[in-house]
């Protein structure tokens, strides 16, 4: 009998969503619909659908070492993500636990607000997000809002997407994926800008139009580390999520009364619509 081939392993931490579109359940659909088991530590637990969020419970920064711990044990990750982490102190914990692992990449989605405007990262964890989280970071992905803060600067044309990746780099150190999705100057097509210090990479794919789905920016990092788990250069698996989530957004489908991505959107098996 032939040996079984090993599956990459990724971890996310991040916030359970409830409504199943965004935070650990994206990224565990995303991981699976890209070949890699996914690992979790659970950082709080909401009570979310696609219209709102309705309340926030946050585990102890105890618990959430424990999970990272307990993952690292026996399921070393290939890569790593980190989505909504909500209060200082879990984010200097997860900062501390990570900068003892050097090795792993770490893509930080520095999660703030909700699309709904619920704020999903505590006032007074900003300054841990930057001071001790983004330093450590491999790649750091923020929305345009976000950007817009870690640069310090509004963003309202394309060109203030690169401006705001050279800045976010100078100050933090690690690579930058601004995503321009929401930029209405951008005209047909949804735009990102990479930037790493050498590599510069404008990514562009047509803009979906009827559809509004939850957890693009979940799914988008998750997809990332997904391919730096089997061992993508990072320009390479930038380059390749943006594929992934644009199919998915373009094969998105109605559950209830919202559209939902399809994560599985390659997989020649599943149903197709109607």
């Amino acid at each position: 009998m032939k040996p079984r081939p090993r599956l990459p392993i990724a971890l996310t931490t991040a916030g359970s969503d409830s409504g199943g579109s965004a935070g650990i359940q994206a990224d565990l659909h995303t991981f699976a619909a890209l070949g890699v088991h996914g690992t979790t530590a659970i950082t709080c637990l909401t009570a979310q659908n696609p219209r709102g969020v309705r309340a926030i419970q946050a585990a102890t920064p105890a618990l959430v070492r424990q999970q990272l711990e307990a993952v690292f044990a026996e399921l070393r990750p290939g890569a790593a993500k980190t989505g909504m982490l909500f209060s200082a102190a879990i984010i200097r914990t997860v900062a501390e636990f990570f900068r003892a692992q050097p090795d792993v990449p770490l893509v930080v989605d520095p999660v703030m607000l909700a699309t709904s405007g619920a704020r999903l990262l505590q006032p007074s964890a900003e300054a841990a997000l930057l001071q001790r989280l983004l330093p450590r970071a491999t790649l750091v992905t923020p929305n345009l809002d976000e950007a817009a803060i870690l640069a310090g600067t509004p963003l309202r044309e394309p060109e203030d997407l690169r401006r705001a990746a050279r800045t976010i780099h100078q100050r933090f150190g690690c690579a930058v994926l601004v995503k321009g999705g929401h930029l209405k100057t951008a005209g047909r097509d949804a735009i990102d800008i990479f930037f790493d210090g050498t590599t510069e990479l404008l990514l562009s794919a047509p803009f979906v139009t009827g559809v509004s789905t939850h957890g693009t920016g979940c799914t988008y990092s998750a997809a990332i580390t997904a391919l730096l788990a089997h061992g993508c250069a990072l320009p390479d698996a930038v380059t390749r999520a943006k594929h992934h989530i644009t199919g998915a957004i373009t094969f998105s489908q109605r559950a209830g009364q919202h559209f939902v991505l399809r994560h599985d959107w390659k997989n020649p098996a599943r149903p197709r619509p109607a």
